[in-house]
């Protein structure tokens, strides 16, 4: 028997965090996502092209849960900025 319980979920939760560093960057990056792939299907008869078309073939029509497939997959990745100091002090001595 399988060590997960069986949900509605695909993919699980626990792939998808394996691909990120945390849970708020998982749903920070799906929410971005689900919103470019929305505009794209929204452009579609404009013929504008601006925005880059769902990364993986899938049977959902949701765009949140297309972004949750595409970051599965490891089409979708992020970039961590680094963070600037906040003492005045540190930036005078750059």
């Amino acid at each position: 028997m399988s060590d997960r319980h069986p949900t509605m979920m695909e993919p699980p939760v626990e792939n998808l965090l394996d691909k990120v560093d945390s849970k708020f960057t998982l749903v920070s990056l799906a929410a971005m996502r689900g919103r470019q792939i929305n505009s794209y299907f929204n452009q579609l008869g404009e013929g504008l092209g601006t925005i880059v078309p769902p990364q993986v073939t899938s049977v959902s029509r949701k765009p949140l849960s297309i972004s949750l497939e595409e970051i599965a997959a490891g089409k979708i990745t992020y970039t961590r900025l680094e963070a600037e100091p906040e003492d005045p002090e540190a930036e005078a001595e750059q």
